[in-house]
């Protein structure tokens, strides 16, 4: 919330010239989102086992789900710099830095699980500490960054501006209501895998979960990249770039959508292969549950793509409005629908059918805009 609906607020500023303000609202929202990051970490380790059971645990996940999560907790302040900076990167202008920082993060924290689970016998909060290493290791460096380079955007004496933190707070509530919705979706997928196939049931929607944040993650880089630019030009006013930007973006997310959908529905099989060994039971079902939830990435990329355009308007009420119905209110509807209308195939056709929904609702969206910011 804080670093997609700040930056676009930021890179307006500096658009419009406004340089010092930027850096000041800058360093203001940094600060916030530490605090916060301490705020979680306090209150999610006191009320911990209480969440887990609130969540859907049973008594056989419990243990692994409290290791896991308390030792998150202890780094949640360096998951929320890191998620400020990777998009500050872009705002300033470097998202090569940002990029090779997400990267050596997801590197550190491959080789750190195998380590801290593998040789050296930590079991899952060797994961969970692995995991957080890497979120760490971006979140330092970028925070060495800001504080010690003198480029257009960097970390000053931030100045309380509670009309800025109120606009980024709602200016990026689409990004939240996402977040907040995957988790609340994750649950809703959780006990409904628990009733239909049991446990080996939750572990196949998770392996299907993973490859839906690998294969959404090229439709998520490329709206958060591309942001910053569409807020530089609507502050600086220059229409005929904005609408060249607006016709390459959905050039590339059409394309791109046929050509991930058809990956995923190909390597289906070999995907879940690397999660669980074949002929298992969790293998059976992720393989059929896989290839039928890989239709929504036609759908995923438009959808994900309007949300983060209309932020970068700072448009936070249609921003929200197309997460909200897309990652909560349809998914909810078809995942308590679907499943007692087709059976267990019900729960995997339910994101697809949310994504196929919402697709009207962003080009509706995309048509009735048009004349307010120009990008047609």
């Amino acid at each position: 919330m804080l670093s997609t609906g700040g930056s676009a607020l930021i890179a307006k500023k500096l658009g419009e010239g406004k340089e010092r303000e930027a850096r000041e609202d800058f360093s203001f929202l940094t600060l916030v989102s530490f605090l916060f990051g301490i705020a979680i970490l306090l209150i999610g380790n006191i009320f911990i086992e209480p969440i887990v059971r609130a969540l859907g645990s049973t008594d056989a996940l419990l243990p692994y789900c409290v290791d896991y999560l308390s030792v998150s907790l202890l780094l949640a302040p360096a998951a929320m710099l890191q998620m400020m900076f990777q998009t500050f990167f872009v705002t300033a202008g470097k998202p090569l830095i940002g990029l090779m920082l997400t990267i050596s993060g997801g590197v550190a924290n491959m080789i750190l699980d195998y380590l801290f689970m593998g040789p050296f016998n930590m079991g899952i909060s060797g994961a969970a500490l692995a995991t957080g290493i890497g979120e760490l290791i971006p979140a330092v460096i970028g925070l060495f960054y800001f504080l010690f380079t003198r480029h257009s955007l960097y970390l000053t004496k931030p100045v309380v501006r509670f009309q800025v933190l109120k606009e980024s707070c709602f200016n990026g509530s689409s990004e939240m209501v996402t977040n907040l919705s995957t988790a609340v979706v994750t649950y809703l997928f959780n006990i409904t895998m628990l009733k239909f196939l049991g446990e080996p049931g939750v572990a196949a929607i998770t392996i299907v979960l993973y490859g839906q944040f690998l294969f959404n993650a090229l439709y998520m880089g490329f709206s958060m990249g591309v942001a910053p630019v569409i807020s530089y030009n609507h502050g600086s006013q220059n229409l005929p770039l904005l609408k060249r930007i607006f016709k390459i973006c959905i050039g590339f997310i059409s394309i791109s959508s046929i050509l991930i959908t058809i990956m995923a529905l190909v390597s289906s099989p070999v995907i879940v292969e690397i999660f669980t060994p074949i002929g298992s039971a969790t293998y059976d079902i992720a393989k059929t549950g896989f290839f039928l939830f890989s239709i929504n990435y036609i759908f995923a990329g438009i959808n994900i793509y309007s949300s983060s355009m209309f932020t970068a308007f700072s448009d936070g009420k249609v921003s929200a409005l197309i997460s909200f119905v897309r990652t909560f209110v349809l998914i909810v509807l078809n995942i308590l629908l679907l499943p007692y209308l087709i059976g267990v195939n019900g729960v995997w056709l339910a994101v697809p059918a949310a994504e196929f929904m919402t697709l009207f609702l962003s080009v509706y969206l995309f048509y009735k805009k048009r004349d307010v910011y120009h990008y047609l």
